[in-house]
């Protein structure tokens, strides 16, 4: 499975650090939404699904998490927990993210707009999709 973690630049000062994101550059696609997840309480995941078409830039902005990536013939969990990191997680990949730590927030970029149908919530569905069967 190709893993894709990109370095944001990362602009230190004594006044606190700065770290940016632009669509097409650093970023590889247009950003037609972005929403955070905080507060996950403990013991609890986000994810489990899939998206056909949304492709996502996931960010640990505070605190950490891991998120595991499935694309029906191998599985990887990445960490994240630096806020100038990004996660690529491509269209046709299982996704949970999960081990969130006390106060960590984190921020997705998607491709698209929101559409429920892009979904894939069932996960035997989401093998049968992406030509895999287990």
């Amino acid at each position: 499975m190709d893993i894709k973690i990109i370095d944001l630049p990362k602009i230190t000062d004594p006044r606190g650090n700065l770290t940016f994101a632009e669509a097409q550059t650093m970023v590889p696609f247009d950003i037609k939404r972005a929403y955070w997840v905080y507060d996950v309480p403990g013991g609890e995941s986000r994810g489990g699904h899939a998206h056909k078409r949304l492709k996502q830039f996931v960010i640990a902005l505070s605190g950490s998490f891991h998120v595991m990536l499935d694309n029906g013939h191998e599985r990887q969990t990445i960490l994240l927990n630096h806020p100038w990191q990004g996660l690529l997680i491509d269209t046709n990949t299982w996704r949970t993210l999960d081990d969130f730590s006390s106060g960590a927030v984190c921020l997705v970029l998607a491709s698209e707009h929101y559409e429920e149908n892009d979904y894939i919530y069932d996960y035997e569905e989401f093998l049968k999709f992406v030509g895999c069967s287990k």
